[in-house]
């Protein structure tokens, strides 16, 4: 919030100083009207006022430092009569004179001034004193290893590319007013630390001298941002399978039509308070109640798509249906899948689905023992892909609190792992290669 006071710019965010409301008395809260003197509009509920408008801070005084105070008034007073004034035949009476001083109206101006801007100086130099003692990406650049710890980006170059994506875009912030007390870099920072490492808001808070509020007003704010960017508009489109096939790694050599390796994963919530949503969000599979979200990934390890989260219960063919991954497939393409998607019946035409053998003899026959090494062989990497995402703190719990942000959460973080060194080595020599040409 900003003080009330017309010409002063100090900030809640921003300066070390107290902000004091207005007196509830009416009477009082006139008084400080008057002396204010804002002409523009008449204070509110919010409306605060600072301390340093207040002599040595204390709100009791009243607010009487303004750099309107240009006048002084100076009173003179006759000396008080004693008992041998008696015979003075003319009596002297007390007057009020007021007095005209230029000089002394600008030395008023000046000690006024003069006072603020020592407060300010005050005020800063411990701002500047918190913000050298706070948490920093400039702490940790340079050391990769704390960059991946903190952030589960790979190096300072990765974190930058992706602060370079955001920093321009307008920021519409969770709480409705802006956050001027932490640098954008450091905004990103938090966010990603909130998502790897999960601390307590009041952690947080403390690391970056800030208050839990603007903690929360920076997470909400800059996880929107993220999934804007990376879920809607970097993973917008799915490559299709021709374009696999410029990367194919070895053990997709016997599925060259692959588009898509697929595979459900949950993720433990907080017990709901309804019993509706506790039934729902149930897994018998988990014994617990738990979200859950479908991955896809391409042959060459890169996560190109995400699904919302549903309630644990669903089974995987409803996850498949409803989340509309189907509508990415095209006639020729091959879906890669565990035993337990059931869902032949409800592919697009022209798409085929591959799934380990069913076990309907004592024991697999060579040529089914081949064919669930094959497919196995392919499915690591959904299952190493899945592993990726869980590593982010944040989802190891979903509390109730942040159950509306759950699916941006789960999915912010699925596509932060494309930031990361690729899980194939086929691959990552593949682009090696393919820039050094460049």
């Amino acid at each position: 919030m900003m003080c009330f006071a017309p010409e002063c710019k100090h900030y809640s965010e921003k300066h070390m100083c107290k902000f004091f409301t207005f007196p509830k008395n009416v009477k009082e809260r006139k008084r400080w009207i008057k002396l204010i003197r804002r002409a523009d509009r008449d204070p509110n509920d919010g409306s605060r006022i600072c301390s340093c408008h207040f002599k040595d801070g204390v709100k009791q005084n009243g607010p009487t430092l303004f750099l309107h105070n240009v006048k002084k008034r100076l009173v003179f007073h006759s000396p008080p009569k004693g008992n041998n004034e008696t015979n003075v035949t003319t009596e002297i009476e007390e007057e009020t004179v007021l007095v005209s001083v230029p000089s002394t109206s600008s030395s008023v101006l000046a000690e006024a001034e003069n006072m603020l801007l020592q407060k300010e100086v005050v005020q800063l130099t411990s701002q500047l004193n918190h913000l050298e003692m706070s948490f920093s990406f400039k702490h940790i650049e340079d050391k990769d290893d704390l960059v991946v710890l903190y952030t589960g980006l790979p190096n300072k170059k990765i974190f930058l590319s992706v602060f370079n994506l955001l920093k321009n875009i307008d920021k519409n912030y969770y709480l409705g007013w802006n956050v001027t007390c932490v640098s954008d870099i450091d905004q990103l920072f938090l966010t990603l630390l909130k998502l790897r490492q999960n601390p307590p808001h009041k952690d947080l808070a403390l690391r970056f001298n800030c208050s839990s509020a603007t903690v929360t007003n920076i997470f909400v704010t800059w996880l929107h941002l993220l999934h804007e960017i990376i879920c809607c508009t970097l993973m917008k489109s799915v490559p299709s399978r021709h374009k696999n096939e410029a990367c194919l790694p070895n053990c997709f050599s016997v599925f060259p039509n692959a588009r898509m390796v697929i595979d459900c994963t949950e993720i433990y919530s907080e017990i709901p308070h309804s019993l509706k949503n506790k039934r729902d969000t149930y897994s018998h599979y988990k014994h617990r109640n738990t979200l859950k979200g479908l991955v896809g990934v391409a042959p060459n390890g890169v996560i190109t798509y995400i699904s919302p989260l549903y309630p644990g219960s669903t089974s995987d063919k409803k996850v498949v249906q409803h989340s509309g991954i189907l509508n990415i497939f095209e006639p020729g393409d091959l879906i890669l899948a565990d035993k337990g998607f059931l869902i032949t019946d409800i592919l697009p035409a022209g798409v085929s689905l591959n799934i380990p053998p069913f076990l309907c003899q004592p024991q697999f026959t060579p040529h089914q023992i081949i064919q669930t090494r094959n497919i196995a062989r392919a499915r690591i990497h959904v299952e190493r892909a899945i592993r990726r995402c869980k590593a982010y703190k944040i989802l190891h719990l979903i509390p109730q609190n942040l159950m509306p942000l759950a699916t941006k959460i789960w999915q912010v973080c699925g596509g932060l792992t494309n930031f990361q060194f690729p899980l194939i080595k086929e691959v990552e020599t593949y682009y090696q290669d393919k820039s050094e040409d460049i």
